[in-house]
């Protein structure tokens, strides 16, 4: 059976590593893009290029219908998906609690937590065993900011990414005997232009003297961690939270 990948925010940074490792490692790749449409073209068509197989889809994560209209898409182009990657993400903007808003609340929770929701349940509809599913794996992109805390800078996003990790916990004891695997990554301080979208383009180099490792992540690192996971290797792990993040 081919092994398919859905990964969301496959356009750009650890998404677009996923994607190209995944690619590399045999799964036909299905990579989310939001509105730019061209750079996930040259992402799956990089891959395209290098042996693999793989479609850009426009998803939505904010909008249920969308969702359901990825998968169905992916069901036609590849067949049934067999690991879900819930990459895609958005930090807001960087502010004191004081300054957070209900709409940025809604934004926030509606893709770093909904979103991962609906996807891992339209995943399951395909994948469980007991639903003559062939089984599959499930990782979750989460944040050292869900233990670190994010105070002064964004709660809100660290918030959304312990909501996050409470759901990799609860998926992982449910789906454990249906034949699913469902771990999570811990990104720390990684080299992407999630810092400048929340405002803070320095954040990075600013931030990396207190990492114990002296240095930042790259986005390939965080992609092996996730292959891995992904993996036979990995055939004894779920509910598990792997920190990529140099000892932070």
């Amino acid at each position: 059976m081919r092994q398919v990948m859905i990964v969301t925010g496959g356009s750009q940074g650890i998404g677009a590593a996923i994607a190209r490792l995944g690619a590399a490692r045999g799964y036909a790749v299905a990579l989310t893009y939001q509105s730019n449409r061209a750079l996930a073209d040259q992402v799956a068509d990089g891959i395209a290029l290098a042996g693999g197989k793989a479609l850009a889809v426009r998803a939505e994560m904010a909008d249920e219908d969308s969702i359901l209209a990825l998968f169905r898409t992916v069901d036609e182009a590849f067949g049934p998906v067999t690991a879900l990657v819930n990459n895609a993400g958005t930090p807001g903007p960087i502010t004191p609690i004081d300054g957070v808003t209900a709409a940025i609340l809604d934004t926030v929770l509606a893709v770093n937590v909904r979103a991962p929701f609906l996807l891992i349940r339209e995943a399951v509809k395909r994948m469980a065993t007991d639903r003559g599913g062939p089984g599959g794996a499930i990782v979750n992109v989460s944040s050292r900011a869900a233990g670190l805390g994010g105070a002064g800078e964004w709660i809100h996003y660290a918030a959304s990414k312990g909501a996050l990790d409470s759901l990799t916990i609860g998926a992982a004891k449910e789906l454990a005997t249906r034949g699913i695997r469902v771990n999570a990554v811990s990104p720390g301080l990684i080299e992407t232009d999630l810092h400048a979208r929340a405002g803070a383009p320095d954040r990075v180099a600013r931030m990396t003297p207190g990492v114990p490792m002296a240095r930042s992540g790259s986005a390939e690192e965080v992609a092996h961690a996730v292959l891995w996971l992904l993996s036979p290797d990995a055939s004894y792990v779920t509910g598990a939270n792997v920190p990529v993040s140099g000892g932070r």
